[in-house]
């Protein structure tokens, strides 16, 4: 029976962060030590201890200086980073403060300091509490709900380092809240994202790092240059400690437009089968599921997306699955949105396990389905290769 693999590069600078080399077994198991190993000219990063618990549900433990991939540590001994620099600074909006301390405690900075305040009246006061005068600033703040609120956050904060006489500033986002309205699919419609895009770069913002965009072209939307953080590396490292064989394993695509993300996925999953879900949308919030494009009969299936809002779109599609024959059906997705009723929806017994990561933050609400992973790791290493003008797309490759 063949391995479930994610293929890794022989090249030293062309291994994923987060990575897994290939297994000499018919599924895969566990990690048990995070000793970086060469199999078969590969590179495999293994875990130091058997993933932590919390509320029985199992959490990625942040990977610490010591346990760099060693192919990172040779490029920055080879560039001779200075990566103490007092050049750089992180300063964290209110929307992912908890995610902005992950980002820092990876990098070994402290977070800037800096006051945000709301006065009576709803407007947004921000002041940084300390020099940034020629310094590369990097400002972590994604647009999740209330979208508008934390967008007209980062907004001033953009304005306040770009009066501070800052010599590069950086708009970290995590999740881009006005991505999904990227073209007009109707007359007179606005394009959202364009006139975000716009607004961010009037701002004074010199660069973008977002994760994960709803599409790729809204890349192209902005002005300035934009890093392209894809977070599939992580739910794979996750996917990969999981006892799936690859013989039982296909990914799906709840919908026609997420045809390619899904096949990346497939392809990095050891070239997993392809299924599509069908379905035919009635309005915003509103899908149905029409039918199924794909064997899942008696496999686990695995579906992708790059967020779940309201989750009728993938828990209608789990449930076509469900009546196709799949035997188990997992949801993995970067930006868990999870507006009303979606955590109804995720928890009703359609999945085995919901796994997201922490662009957003964690719902309040915890269900037992539901697995979150850091991708602070990920984004504290391209912080760094942006701010040391080294490459970011050979950490996806």
């Amino acid at each position: 029976m063949a391995a479930l693999t994610l293929p890794s590069s022989s090249s030293s600078l062309s291994s994923s962060l987060f990575s897994v080399g290939p297994l000499d077994h018919g599924c895969f198991v566990p990690n048990e030590s995070r000793i970086r190993m060469s199999s078969n000219g590969g590179v495999r990063c293994d875990m130091s201890e058997s993933l932590r618990h919390v509320n029985g549900k199992p959490t990625i433990p942040i990977v610490t200086e010591r346990t760099l991939p060693k192919f990172l540590e040779s490029a920055r001994m080879e560039n001779r980073v200075n990566r103490s620099s007092t050049r750089l600074k992180l300063f964290s909006g209110s929307a992912n403060r908890l995610l902005s301390q992950e980002i820092a405690c990876y990098m070994g900075l402290e977070l800037g300091k800096i006051n945000i305040k709301r006065f009576a009246d709803g407007e947004i006061y921000v002041q940084l509490q300390e020099s940034v005068r020629g310094c590369d600033v990097f400002l972590v703040q994604p647009t999740c709900p209330p979208a508008n609120e934390n967008l007209m956050e980062l907004l001033i904060m953009i304005d306040a380092c770009r009066r501070a006489s800052a010599k590069n500033i950086t708009a970290v986002i995590p999740y881009f809240g006005y991505a999904r309205a990227d073209r007009k699919t109707q007359g007179r419609e606005s394009i959202a994202a364009k006139l975000v895009a716009n607004i961010i770069t009037e701002a004074g913002a010199n660069r973008v790092l977002a994760c994960d965009l709803h599409s790729g072209q809204s890349m192209g939307y902005f002005d300035i240059p934009v890093d392209h953080v894809n977070c599939h590396p992580v739910i794979l490292d996750y996917l990969a400690s999981k006892r799936i064989c690859s013989s039982d394993l296909v990914v799906v695509s709840p919908d026609v437009g997420g045809v390619a993300r899904a096949r990346a996925f497939a392809k990095k999953l050891s070239d997993a089968p392809l299924a599509i879900v069908d379905k035919r949308r009635h309005g915003h919030n509103v899908a149905e599921v029409m039918n199924l494009i794909g064997d899942v009969k008696g496999k686990v299936a695995v579906m992708v997306d790059d967020m779940i809002d309201t989750a009728g779109t993938i828990t209608k599609g789990a449930e076509l699955l469900h009546q196709e024959g799949a035997r188990e059906v997992y949801a993995c997705c970067t930006h868990a949105v999870f507006s009303p009723p979606a955590i109804e929806r995720l928890s009703s017994g359609f999945f085995q396990e919901v796994i997201v990561t922490n662009t957003i933050p964690a719902p309040k609400v915890h269900f037992p389905q539901l697995t979150v992973l850091s991708v602070a790791n990920l984004m504290g290493e391209t912080i760094w290769r942006v701010h040391d003008d080294c490459s970011v797309s050979s950490i996806f490759q």
